[in-house]
């Protein structure tokens, strides 16, 4: 996504580097046996999971999940967003084949990004200002365990302020136990190459700690379009484990990538123009459409430390620190004349130095840059006291995010002069100000507890209980000219839930849940903002904050080759935020609009079939209704969306897929079929269903070379190569001139969506040492 971004992890805050030091330092420390007064449970009994499609699940709500196994058969450049696209309630839109662009999206449920928690080793990944998450910038698939995806709310203890949409959790690998390496080799379409290499440490000496480092990289051109994708990333796990299920490990993930955006068009545009609707691939004077002023760099750095211990017998420490860094800019071509300009409100007496200018106008590089930093840490204490088990945590999170629209010069054949957008190097007005669109920065402070019980009733019933108290603070500073210059804003909500877990026999589970959630107004609302020396949007705090309740009633079995869930739930908003796109002085920048309340309910099922060993088939399915509960206020009038269907809620979705491994061959397939979508509060445009499929072909070789892993695959990615549009970049409340309830005339705009990638081949070969 254009606009912000979304940044990294490092671990340094109070529990998890103390304790994993600790573990490193004192060998035999904390070594707790697990012992309780509860009645024997209910062993629920299923598979192994070895095809990696529905592992299995006990807890009191909706969750599905995908594991390695499964990983390792997909395309090795898909990033985490496609690879849970089969999951049910997943609607996944990708403008590129290999995910490798930051123009992706992910709705549950009918709920955007911005509405789902994200964690990679339990560290938060949402951008701090605009709760986006980009999985471009995720860990490379082959270093990741399990991707799981609960639907409909995010664990009590987890540290995100967004959840309604869900929690998507991914968990790295652990460190082999013995020394080894891997290296994966990639050509595809496209001019695809990449390189994956992994090594192992297995025990390091006596000290008990075993590691892993791996690092690849990738280039691919775009696949419609003129521009390349470039991306190197660095994962690296150090874990050290002792006594009973006691651990501390540390986490890290580097990425530097360096995208070619693609344009998103409007409904009309794609009609006449279907996929060449694209930047120019030649430079000519005075083009701002030019596609290398809109590739966008990114460098980011997210680092955990994930730590267990028990106590005692009944007590456990659950601590994860984590520190992000990141830094980026997302570009796009515009002009500036050197006189008439203006730096907030006040308007420019001297004339700036523009470079190149002609008849006193330039093309110039428009930067919207991003540089943040977080930090912050969760910890919860774990009691078994009889039937009670309880648990009580704190969370901390203090992040700052420094956002500049600035302006940097272009020479004679379209390249600027810094594709970074760094400050120093941005034009500059003749005072030596910089000249600048927008520049502020805000702190936000998080601050939250979390209170639960969970009381076994006997070995077959559980009924838990649980409330988080988040305080979320804002404070920033407004560097532009004008009358506003401190912003601040301040929000505290107490999020209670319930949930009920029944085991019918060892193989059948009924579950239920009631859950609150809440997500305050992005950074961005805070800033006012210019046009032509005037505030064309105020800033304010008194927006007000989204607030859901929702309720999953699901049944769960779990048998020897065959498993499956289904699962009701209902959602009921207030002030539902939508996440939208808007034009900011030329740049695409990530915004929020209130829709009122929206009521949703529907049904959720998967379904998993293993006949015989090595073989999977696999179902998903969703059906949901999502309404607009009321008319949405447009000026001093109402738009009559009242009962119309939410935006990017598609009724049916459908998955299907599976996979086969004889130890011989190996192979995948996955389609999905996402329905009709609206793109309006008004409903007055949508873009119709469309479905997807991918396969893969393999063939481990070691059998027939020195026993050593290598294996030949091929990934045929979207292989029907539809012309569709697959997604809602932004959504607009009315594309057509609308009468409001009052009788005025409501202009239309036009939204804008996500063209759904072409069709891609690529070939792997993986080698073990």
């Amino acid at each position: 996504m254009p606009a912000k971004i979304s940044y990294a992890h490092l671990t340094i805050r109070y529990g998890g580097v103390a304790l994993f030091a600790a573990a490193v330092a004192l060998p035999g420390a904390a070594s707790a046996q697990q012992t309780t007064d509860v009645p024997n449970d209910i062993r629920v009994v299923g598979h192994r999971d070895p095809e990696g499609l529905l592992p299995d699940q006990t807890e009191p709500k909706a969750v599905s999940a995908i594991s390695s196994d499964f990983i390792v058969k997909q395309a090795p450049t898909l990033n985490a967003f496609q690879l849970v696209n089969l999951l049910p309630g997943a609607n996944v839109a990708s403008s590129d084949p290999y995910g490798l662009s930051t123009s992706s999206s992910l709705t549950l449920r009918g709920l955007g990004q911005d509405e789902i928690g994200v964690l990679l080793e339990g560290a938060p990944q949402n951008d701090i200002g605009y709760y986006y998450a980009y999985p471009s910038q995720f860990a490379d698939p082959g270093n990741v365990r399990q991707i799981a995806l609960a639907q409909g709310s995010v664990d009590l203890g987890s540290p995100t302020v967004v959840g309604a949409g869900g929690l998507l959790s991914l968990t790295l690998d652990d460190p082999k136990a013995t020394r080894q390496a891997l290296v994966d080799l990639s050509l595809g379409s496209f001019a695809l190459r990449r390189v994956f290499a992994r090594v192992d440490t297995g025990a390091i000496g006596t000290t008990g700690l075993k590691a892993f480092v791996s690092y690849s990289n990738t280039r691919a051109d775009n696949w419609r379009g003129a521009g390349y994708d470039t991306r190197q990333h660095v994962d690296a796990k150090l874990l050290r484990e002792w006594g009973n299920g006691n651990r501390a490990s540390l986490a890290l993930s580097y990425n530097d990538a360096n995208s070619a955006s693609y344009p998103s068009p409007t409904l009309a545009e794609w009609q006449a123009q279907g996929r060449n609707f694209n930047y120019d691939a030649r430079y000519t004077p005075g083009d701002t459409n030019y596609w290398r002023l809109y590739r966008a760099p990114f460098r980011n750095l997210y680092a955990s430390a994930p730590v267990h211990v028990g106590l005692s017998d009944r007590l456990t420490l659950d601590s994860t620190s984590y520190l992000q860094f990141g830094y980026g800019n997302s570009p796009y071509g515009t002009q500036l004349a050197t006189t008439g300009n203006f730096l907030g409100n006040e308007e420019l007496a001297q004339p700036i130095a523009l470079p190149g200018a002609v008849d006193g106008v330039a093309n110039v590089l428009g930067n919207y840059t991003g540089d943040q930093m977080r930090t912050g840490s969760v910890s919860k204490l774990t009691l078994q006291a009889g039937v009670h088990r309880i648990t009580a945590g704190l969370w901390f999170d203090y992040g700052t995010d420094r956002v500049t629209q600035s302006y940097t010069a272009v020479d004679a054949d379209g390249r600027p002069a810094d594709e970074w957008g760094y400050r120093k190097k941005a034009i500059r007005t003749a005072d030596g100000r910089l000249l600048a669109y927008e520049n502020q920065r805000t702190v936000t402070v998080t601050k939250a507890f979390f209170l639960a019980d969970s009381i076994a009733l006997g070995p077959r019933l559980t009924i838990d209980a649980g409330v988080k108290g988040v305080g979320l603070l804002r404070s920033g500073r407004n560097y532009l000219p004008g009358p506003q210059s401190r912003v601040r804003g301040d929000n505290f909500t107490l999020l209670p839930r319930a949930a009920i877990h029944y085991a019918l026999d060892d193989r059948q589970q009924l579950f239920a849940n009631v859950t609150t959630n809440f997500r305050t107004p992005n950074e961005f609302t805070l800033y006012d903002s210019y046009d032509g020396g005037v505030v064309s949007t105020r800033g304010t705090d008194t927006l007000k904050n989204e607030y859901s309740i929702s309720q999953e009633v699901g049944y769960r079995y779990i048998g020897p080759s065959l498993s499956g869930s289904i699962t009701g739930f209902h959602y009921k908003f207030r002030n539902r935020q939508l996440a939208t796109v808007i034009d900011a002085g030329g740049a695409q920048v990530n915004s929020t609009l209130n829709a009122g309340g929206q009521t949703s309910f529907g049904v959720d099922a998967e379904i998993d079939y293993r006949p015989a060993k090595g073989v999977s088939v696999y179902v998903s399915g969703e059906y949901l209704r999502a309404r607009i509960d009321d008319d949405l206020p447009v000026g001093a009038d109402y738009l009559p969306t009242r009962g119309k269907r939410a935006v990017s809620s598609p009724v049916v979705q459908i998955g299907g897929g599976g996979t086969y491994d004889d130890g011989r061959l190996f192979g995948s397939i996955a389609g999905k079929y996402v329905g009709r979508q609206y793109a309006t509060f008004i409903n007055d445009e949508s873009i119709r269903g469309y479905a997807t499929l991918d396969i893969a072909l393999g063939v481990h070789l070691a059998d027939w070379l020195d026993g050593k892993r290598t294996d030949l695959r091929v990934n045929a990615i979207n292989v029907t190569n539809p012309h569709v549009l697959a997604g809602v970049q932004s959504v607009s409340t009315n594309a057509g001139d609308v009468v409001g309830r009052r009788g005025t005339l409501i202009t239309g705009s036009a939204p804008a969506y996500y063209v759904g990638s072409g069709a891609a081949v690529v070939a792997t070969v993986s080698r073990g040492f």
